[in-house]
């Protein structure tokens, strides 16, 4: 079967997947794409010969909605992280705001943070930045399909982005930051879609647990 888990705030894409083999007794469980420990949202899973769907599924575009503070940043571009730099912010207006937010529509080449799952020779990134050793990432193509200011209070922007496969959501938040003067981070992360399966439509992990016991 194929799940849309609304994932918490706290666990590892894999503490899910670990928890869906606990209740179903099913071995072969999976997810289709990563979400990082602090974001919450759509979390794909497939169970038994479902697995094979979640290629697919991890390669289609994504949508978030996401907090950028700014001002701060942190080693890890969340709140998970140790502030590591506070700059000023400009005196910002809304036109500026979202001009600077249409500026990185289409396609670009994006480098991976080193706090990542992502693996390079044989090793993932956050294993490596956890002691404290910086490699050289090779940029990726990505493509920003949509991106808008929700509302600005600042120091903190609310925007929602639609994103091709691979893309960070944090690296998109710093080079935004960066592109306004200053420096961010993101404090909240939402993810809203994976291919055709909408956050409205996701349940809890506490709902799958009690309808698959009925």
């Amino acid at each position: 079967m194929i799940l849309n888990i609304n994932k918490p705030v706290g666990w590892s894409s894999f503490d899910v997947v670990k928890k869906i083999r606990g209740i179903t007794g099913e071995k072969k469980v999976g997810h289709g794409g990563t979400l990082d420990p602090f974001a919450e949202g759509v979390l794909i899973l497939g169970t038994g010969k479902d697995t094979k769907k979640l290629a697919e599924i991890t390669s289609s575009d994504k949508s978030y909605i996401f907090t950028l503070n700014l001002g701060l940043t942190t080693n890890t571009l969340d709140t998970e992280g140790k502030i590591i730099e506070k700059k000023n912010i400009p005196d910002l207006n809304k036109t500026e705001i979202i001009n600077n937010v249409n500026s990185f529509l289409g396609e670009r080449l994006q480098t991976p943070p080193m706090f990542s799952a992502k693996k390079v020779n044989g090793k993932k990134l956050y294993e490596l930045a956890r002691k404290d050793i910086i490699i050289e990432r090779k940029p990726i193509k990505i493509n920003i399909k949509e991106f808008s200011l929700i509302s600005y209070n600042l120091p903190n922007l609310i925007l929602s982005v639609t994103v091709s496969k691979g893309t960070y959501i944090r690296v998109l938040g710093k080079d935004l930051a960066e592109k306004l003067g200053t420096v961010g981070y993101l404090t909240k992360l939402v993810r809203t879609r994976v291919s055709k399966y909408l956050l409205n439509d996701s349940i809890t992990i506490d709902t799958f647990e009690k309808k698959w016991k009925l």
